[in-house]
């Protein structure tokens, strides 16, 4: 609503800017000529107000007025700004639905490791009450660990401390997040508010929140979370109080919470969860498929978790069948590609050009020079872009100015390279990384899928890097 509120201010002034007295004049006209009792005619300060952001019940007739008194009688535009407001209110609408409760769900049924990062968590929650921020890529078990972490601080409490759970859509595809001031409404009616002692506005709700956390030891968990300001209010911020937040996004500037990484798993843990997901009789543990498979899956937990059950559900599949390409494949298609999509759609044009383009450098870690290059741009852009991806936990950054993709993420910007970037583009990029490494005495490995893909034939590419040429433009 606030960047529909802020297209309406860029419209006034595109209708050389008429004062609110005049606008007011005009739809009183328009009003009238439509027969519109007088008694519906707005005040001036009433479309004033139109213009204002924060606004979350807006009158559509009004703002529509509105409209038309700023663009004349051209029906299709204002057509146009009718579809909009519909889509904007549709979506408030699907933000105001909120998934929040006075319970824990279950507790995650394969959860497996984690014992350093579990110990690490419950010091965090004991040492002073502030919030324990769990982050990291899509797909790395933060919410499991969460879960895991509150069915634990719960055990032996008294029943009635009070719990409350909100999943905040922060990376879900297709909806938006939740409107902070929707789920404090339904944490306030879970702690025995009742919906006429429910304050309107988001200050409100927050302040009465906090006001009944106060000495009682609540265990509450925020999943999912969008960003810094959907998260401020509902932190507690009263001592006592066990707050656990996952999110995919770094959330820099968020002060006041302990941050805890949740990375990959520990090799021999990732074979522990393929056994579990895939059923022990399909997996023996010490084979070196089964490590060969967990390390090209990079230990991700929600990708071994789709391999384990598509070992589960396909008996006749020897592990031997499993090598890179199906089963790489196999775990971008069930769930982990969608994963990825929904922290790749948050990026800048140039973070999401600069992760495709990352995808022709081999797996490992790539530095900023090097990102330089691919991207075609300055090295300090190149460190913005690859800042913007390790705050979606789409790069790592091990070190200052280099970052490193995990194989899934490589494998689905390398999905991606052919399917956004232009040929011409990808050529391009190519010379440059060439020329790099020719004149830095490396040769940097081609994929050959992408060589493939791009109709460049491997072995003359490699010919021409084993003479210290480049390839042509």
């Amino acid at each position: 609503m606030d960047e529909f509120i802020a297209e309406l201010r860029l419209l006034k002034v595109w209708a050389d800017n008429p004062s609110i007295t005049e606008i007011t004049r005009r739809v009183h006209r328009d009003w009238r000529r439509a027969g519109r009792p007088r008694g519906e005619w707005p005040a001036r300060s009433t479309v004033g107000n139109c213009f204002q952001r924060g606004r979350r019940r807006p009158n559509t007739d009004l703002l529509l007025a509105v409209v038309q008194a700023l663009v004349g009688p051209d029906e299709a535009v204002v057509s146009l700004w009718r579809q909009s407001l519909r889509a904007v209110l549709g979506e408030a609408e699907a933000a105001a639905r909120v998934s929040a409760y006075d319970r824990l769900p279950a507790r995650p049924a394969a959860f497996v490791g984690r014992a350093d990062l579990t110990a690490s968590a419950e010091r965090a929650l004991a040492v002073g009450g502030a919030p324990l921020l769990l982050e990291g890529m899509a797909g790395a078990g933060k919410t499991a660990l969460a879960l895991h972490l509150a069915h634990r601080s719960l055990a032996g409490e008294h029943p009635d401390t009070p719990v409350l759970f909100a999943n905040l859509r922060g990376s879900a595809a297709g909806e938006p997040p939740a409107d902070p001031a929707a789920v404090l409404e339904t944490f306030l009616r879970l702690l025995g508010i009742t919906g006429d002692r429910i304050p309107y506005d988001l200050r409100g709700r927050t302040a009465l929140y906090r006001q009944l956390l106060v000495d009682t030891r609540a265990l509450i968990v925020l999943d999912d979370v969008a960003d810094r300001e959907q998260l401020r209010p509902l932190l507690p911020g009263v001592p006592g109080c066990r707050t656990l937040v996952t999110s995919r996004r770094a959330l820099p500037g968020l002060t006041g919470v302990s941050r805890l990484p949740v990375p990959p798993l520990a090799p021999a843990d990732s074979v522990v969860l393929l056994r579990s997901a895939a059923g022990t009789e399909r997996v023996t543990p010490d084979g070196p498929a089964v490590r060969q498979i967990t390390g090209l899956l990079g230990h991700h937990p929600l990708a071994l978790s789709v391999i384990g059950r598509h070992m589960r559900d396909h008996p006749t599949w020897a592990l031997s069948d499993y090598y890179r390409e199906p089963l790489i494949t196999l775990a971008l298609e069930d769930g982990v590609r969608t994963a990825l999509a929904a922290s790749d759609a948050r990026l800048s044009h140039g973070a999401r050009q600069l992760l495709r383009l990352l995808a022709l450098h081999p797996p490992g870690e790539v530095d900023c020079a090097t990102a330089a290059v691919l991207a075609g741009e300055p090295p300090a852009a190149a460190e913005t872009h690859l800042t913007a991806l390790a705050a979606e936990h789409l790069v790592d950054r091990p070190a200052s100015g280099s970052a490193r993709l995990h194989p899934l993420t490589h494998a689905y910007a390398e999905e991606r390279l052919c399917i956004d970037v232009p040929a011409t583009r990808i050529r391009q990029a190519l010379v440059r990384l060439l020329k790099h490494g020719h004149h830095r005495g490396t040769t940097p490995h081609l994929d050959t899928r992408t060589l493939r893909g791009l109709h460049l034939p491997e072995a003359g590419v490699l010919r021409q890097l084993r003479e210290g040429r480049v390839l042509a433009a």
